[in-house]
């Protein structure tokens, strides 16, 4: 891959679900690219379909209509092994929920997808990337004893251990008090320009949405103009 090629193109994509009233129209017609290094913020209300932009962006969710391709492949061509063998090294996200697995130390945590990858070197690299978000003295607690802050700056770790080209984020901050909101918001950029990934982050906050490059705006399940 080059930086010729967008790491992220949709084009024309729609999406609707079954519900027990009948269809519902979840993304309508949306279209947008980033490029190699691009920090795009997608803001809107609640229900505008932010989160389901997300899920059919990275592969998570097939769009009944459109086009979606990462990397310059098309994801409707893959079938679920496929997409997710193209997610593996390349592709990252973080939930506002964590998913961090409850049985494994914060170390096993970020170390647990590298070794899937074939990492011989997950643990050093999961120690280093958590002593990068500040968690060098946590290596050993489980979930259940890291606060809120603490669990995310995990999650952001795990996600950028590998050094994805591409970063997705769904309300990062969203589980977390004001000053826990800004320190990971923080790490997260300054990460993720060094890595020179792409992200698309969804999120309420202003404040946070002005730290990107531009900002998408979702209203009823389309991008405003």
């Amino acid at each position: 891959m080059t930086d010729a090629v967008p790491p992220l193109v949709l084009d024309g994509v729609c999406l609707t679900l079954p519900s027990a009233a009948g269809p519902v129209e979840i993304l309508k017609g949306v279209s947008f690219s980033i490029e190699a290094g691009e920090r795009v913020a997608v803001t809107g209300p609640s229900g505008s379909g932010k989160s389901s932009l997300i899920a059919v962006a990275a592969g998570l969710e097939r769009p009944t209509e459109g086009r979606v391709a990462v990397f310059g492949r098309d994801l409707g061509s893959l079938d679920e092994d496929g997409r997710a063998r193209l997610r593996r090294g390349k592709v990252a996200l973080v939930f506002q929920a964590f998913h961090l697995l409850p049985n494994m130390t914060a170390e096993e945590n970020v170390a647990a997808p590298l070794e899937i990858a074939g990492d011989r070197m997950a643990a050093g690299r999961a120690r280093d990337w958590l002593d990068r978000v500040g968690l060098s003295a946590r290596l050993r607690h489980y979930p259940h004893q890291l606060s809120g802050g603490e669990q995310q700056r995990v999650a952001l770790a795990r996600a950028l251990a590998g050094r994805p080209v591409l970063l997705f984020a769904d309300e990062p901050t969203g589980n977390l008090d004001a000053e826990n909101a800004e320190h990971v918001a923080a790490l997260m950029f300054d990460l993720a320009a060094e890595t020179r990934a792409a992200m698309v982050l969804v999120t309420h906050d202003p404040t946070l949405a002005q730290r990107a490059d531009r900002a998408l705006h979702m209203s009823g399940g389309r991008l405003a103009p």
